[in-house]
C-alpha cells in the first residue's frame, strides 16, 4: 500500500463500524432513560461524521441512513410531540438499519463496502471477490437488524439488550474474520471436492504392466509432467496414438525438406520462463533446442514494419510512427513490464505462476488474500480486459492494431480477452521474445520423450487410449490396443472433451459436469501451408506478418538452415481457420476446398516474394480437420477451448480421484509456454508442493 493511500485512510475500516454505532448507541441508551436529548445528540454525531467524509470523498451510507433517521426523528418529536420513536427505539431502529441493508443490496452496493475500502488499496475495490464478501457480510448485518427488529418486539428489559448487543458483537466479529478467509474460501468451495491426493511410492516393485503414472497422449503438457516425475523416480508410462511424440509440437521431412505441425514462436524462455525452467530442472540446455527468434516484419496499411529485437528499439520506433503517442507507449510498456515480472515474482518455489485455487493450498489464505497488494500492477491487467488496457493508453488505432496483432498466439479478439492472459501470451513475445525449436519442434519433445526413457520410463506410439477404468471413484489403469496397463494416477494430455465424454463411462461423472463439458466451446483452428521453394529466401525477414491481410509468413530455413537443402527454402504460410468451412475429409470438395485456400494464400504471398509459385518444389497444406485428424483435437482447434474472458476451463484435478489434467484444457491455456505450466503443476501436485 502506498503513502498517499494510508494517509487518506485516518481510522481502520473496523474501528470506523464501532464509530459509525455510537450514534445510535448514544440513541438507544438515552431512550432506555425516557431521554428525547439523546437524539439531537446522536443526529449531531452523525452529521459530524458526514461532515468529515465530504471532503475526503469517503461516503459511509450507514452515516447518512443514520442522519436521516435522527432528523426525521427528532422533527417527529421535537415539532410533532410523537413518542413513537422513544417508546419503540429499538424495533424503528433496527429496522432502519435493515431497510439500509436490504436496499444496498438491491442496488449491488452493499453498505459494508465503503468501509472496508479503508482497509484495501484501490486495486481490490473492482475484485468480485471482494464485492462478494462485502455482499454476505452485508446480508449478515441484515439478518441481525431484522433479528433484533424481532428481539425488540418479543422480549423485554433485559433481555432485549443482552441478545441484541450479543448479535451486533457477532456482527462485527464476523466482518472482522470474514474478509480474511472469504476470499480462500470462494476461490476454494468449487474445487474442494477435487482436492483428493493420491499416495505412490515410487520405490514399490512393480509388474510389467504397472505404472506410478500413465499419460494419455504424449502432447507438450503430458511430457513435461512425465519428465520431472520420472525426475523423481516415478515409473512412467507415455502412451501416444500417433507414430510421433509432440502433438502440435512435432515435425515432419518432405524431400529434405523439414516443417513444423504448428509451433514456430515458443514463450517463456527468459531467466524466470516456465520453459526455462525446465530445462533447467531436467539438465537441457536452452541453446541446443531454441534459437532467438528475430527479423520480424509487420505489414500495416500496404508498409513495411521491421521490429527491432530489443524493447528499447521497439519503443524508439514506435514511438517515431506515432509521435503523438510517444509518452503513452514508454509508459504502457513500463506498467506492462512491471505486471509480468509481478505475475512471475513468486515462482522461485515452483518455477510457474499457480492458479488462485493453489495459492491457497500452497501459501494459505493470507497467499491470495495479499496476492493483490504485491502484484498491483498484474491484478490490474487481471480485472480488464486487453482492449480496455489499450484504450487507457492510447487513441491511435494502428498503432492499437499493432500491439493487437500477437493476439493471434491466443486466438480472441482484444475486448473478449483478459488483459493478463494478452500481457503472458503475446505482450511477453516484445519484452523477452520468442523462440524458435531448433532442428524443428520434433526435437524438443523428444528430448523430453528421451528423459523420459533414460529415466525408467516407456513411451509407446500407435498406442490409442480406448478406455480410462475406473473404480469406486478412482482411477486405476486404461485400456489401449486390447491391453491394459494400470496405475494409481493418469495424466490426460488428451482435450478433456475426449477425455470426459468418450474415454470414461458417464456413470462416474455427475450429469451437471458432463454438461459443462459438453458446453464447452472449442478455440479457433488453422490453414497452415508447407511449401519447399528451390531458391534462396535469406534476404527476406523471417517471420512475416501481414496484418492487412490476416496472415503469417515463417521462412524456417532462415532461422535454422538445416531445416531445408542447402540453396532451397522451406516456408511455412499460415491463417486462422474454421473447422466448420471445411467439407467431410477426403472427399472431393474437402480437396477442392483446400487446394483452392492455399493457392490463395499462395497467391498473397507472391506480392511480398515476387514469383513464388514458380520456384516451388514441394507444396501440401494442412486444414482443421487434419489437425483434428492427427491429434484427435475436436475440431482441430490449436488452443483447446476458446480463451474468451469468461470461458472457465476444467481444473486440473478432476472428479474422478488419481485422474489429472495437463494440456491446453486446463490452466492456464493453449501455447507452448501455457501447457508446460499445467505440465509442472500436475507434477508439482503428485509431488505434494515439496518446496525448493
Amino acid at each position: 500500500m502506498n503513502t498517499a493511500e494510508t494517509s487518506q485512510r485516518k481510522i481502520p475500516g473496523i474501528v470506523y463500524i464501532f464509530v459509525s454505532f455510537i450514534p445510535w448507541i448514544i440513541y438507544w441508551i438515552s431512550c432506555g432513560y425516557k431521554l428525547e436529548e439523546g437524539l439531537l445528540i446522536a443526529l449531531l454525531f452523525s452529521l459530524i461524521l458526514i461532515c468529515i467524509q465530504i471532503p475526503k470523498k469517503t461516503y459511509n451510507l450507514m452515516d447518512y441512513v443514520s442522519a436521516l433517521y435522527f432528523g426525521f426523528a427528532t422533527i417527529a418529536t421535537y415539532i410533532f410531540k410523537m413518542t413513537l420513536f422513544i417508546e419503540l427505539s429499538g424495533v424503528l431502529g433496527y429496522f432502519a438499519l435493515a431497510l439500509m441493508a436490504g436496499i444496498s443490496l438491491l442496488i449491488e452496493r452493499p453498505f459494508t463496502l465503503q468501509v472496508a475500502k479503508r482497509d484495501y488499496p484501490k486495486i481490490y475495490w473492482r475484485d468480485k471477490n471482494f464485492i462478494l464478501i462485502n455482499m454476505v457480510i452485508t446480508v449478515i448485518w441484515l439478518l441481525i437488524f431484522l433479528l433484533n427488529a424481532i428481539i425488540h418486539i418479543f422480549f423485554g428489559k433485559p433481555f432485549d439488550i443482552i441478545l441484541s448487543n450479543t448479535l451486533v458483537a457477532f456482527g462485527i466479529a464476523f466482518s472482522i474474520i470474514f474478509p480474511r478467509i472469504g476470499p480462500a474460501y470462494f476461490l476454494t468451495r468449487e474445487y474442494k471436492k477435487f482436492d483428493w491426493q493420491v499416495n505412490v511410492d515410487p520405490t514399490k516393485p512393480k509388474s510389467d504392466n504397472e505404472y506410478d503414472v500413465i499419460i494419455i497422449g504424449s502432447g507438450i503438457g503430458g511430457l513435461t509432467a512425465g519428465a520431472l516425475l520420472s525426475k523423481e523416480g516415478y515409473k512412467v508410462l507415455v502412451l501416444e496414438q500417433h507414430y510421433v511424440v509432440g502433438g502440435y509440437c512435432s515435425s515432419f521431412r518432405r524431400k529434405g525438406f523439414i516443417f513444423n505441425a504448428g509451433v514456430e514462436d515458443v514463450s517463456g524462455l527468459w531467466e524466470k520462463g516456465p520453459v526455462n525452467y525446465l530445462l533447467n530442472t531436467l539438465g537441457l540446455e536452452r541453446d541446443n533446442l531454441f534459437i532467438r527468434n528475430t527479423d520480424i516484419q509487420y505489414i500495416l496499411n500496404g508498409k513495411k514494419i521491421n521490429i527491432p529485437e530489443d524493447l528499447d528499439g521497439l519503443i524508439n520506433l514506435l514511438s517515431e510512427r506515432f509521435p503523438d503517442e510517444k509518452e503513452n507507449i514508454r509508459a504502457f510498456f513500463e506498467d506492462a513490464k512491471m505486471a509480468y515480472h509481478e505475475c512471475y515474482s513468486d515462482t522461485d518455489s515452483f518455477g510457474v505462476p499457480l492458479p488462485p485455487a493453489i495459492i491457497v493450498k500452497v501459501y494459505g489464505p493470507e497467499g491470495i488474500l495479499n496476492y493483490p497488494k504485491k502484484h498491483p500492477h498484474f491484478y490490474d491487467w487481471l480485472n480488464k480486459t486487453y482492449k480496455d488496457k489499450l484504450d487507457e493508453y492510447f487513441r491511435n488505432e494502428d498503432l492499437k492494431k499493432m500491439l493487437i496483432a500477437l493476439l493471434g498466439y491466443i486466438g480472441t479478439s482484444p475486448e473478449k480477452t483478459v488483459a493478463s492472459q494478452a500481457l503472458t501470451a503475446a505482450v511477453a513475445y516484445y519484452l523477452y521474445g520468442g523462440y524458435f525449436p531448433r532442428g524443428g519442434a520434433q526435437k524438443f519433445a523428444d528430448a523430453l520423450k528421451d528423459y523420459i526413457i533414460a529415466h525408467g520410463g516407456k513411451v509407446l506410439l500407435r498406442h490409442k487410449v480406448e478406455k480410462i477404468l475406473v473404480e469406486n471413484g478412482k482411477v486405476v489403469g486404461v485400456i489401449a490396443k486390447d491391453k491394459i496397463f494400470k496405475a494409481p494416477i493418469i495424466i490426460a494430455n488428451a482435450n478433456a472433451k475426449i477425455v470426459f465424454l468418450e474415454l470414461i463411462d458417464s456413470k462416474h461423472l455427475d450429469e451437471s459436469f458432463i454438461d459443462y463439458i459438453k458446453s464447452l466451446k472449442m478455440s479457433p483452428s488453422a490453414f497452415l501451408v508447407f511449401l519447399g521453394i528451390d531458391m534462396d529466401l535469406s534476404s527476406y525477414p523471417k517471420f512475416i506478418m501481414n496484418l492487412d491481410e490476416g496472415y503469417e509468413v515463417v521462412i524456417l530455413s532462415n532461422i535454422d538452415p538445416t531445416l531445408a537443402p542447402e540453396g532451397k527454402s522451406s516456408v511455412t504460410i499460415l491463417t486462422l481457420a474454421n473447422y466448420d468451412d471445411f467439407p467431410e475429409r477426403g472427399t472431393k470438395e474437402y480437396l477442392r476446398k483446400k487446394n483452392e485456400m492455399m493457392n490463395e494464400l499462395i497467391k498473397k504471398v507472391e506480392g511480398i516474394i515476387p514469383n513464388l509459385s514458380k520456384h516451388i518444389i514441394h507444396k501440401e497444406a494442412a486444414t482443421p480437420k487434419t489437425f483434428e485428424y492427427y491429434t484427435s483435437m475436436p475440431k482441430g482447434a490449436i488452443y483447446a477451448f476458446d480463451q474468451s474472458i469468461g470461458v472457465k476451463r476444467p481444473h486440473f484435478k478432476t472428479p474422478i480421484k488419481g485422474l489429472y489434467l495437463a494440456s491446453a484444457s486446463t490452466f492456464p491455456g493453449g501455447g507452448i509456454e501455457a501447457v508446460v505450466i499445467s505440465g509442472i503443476i500436475a507434477a508439482h501436485d503428485i509431488l505434494r508442493w515439496k518446496r525448493k
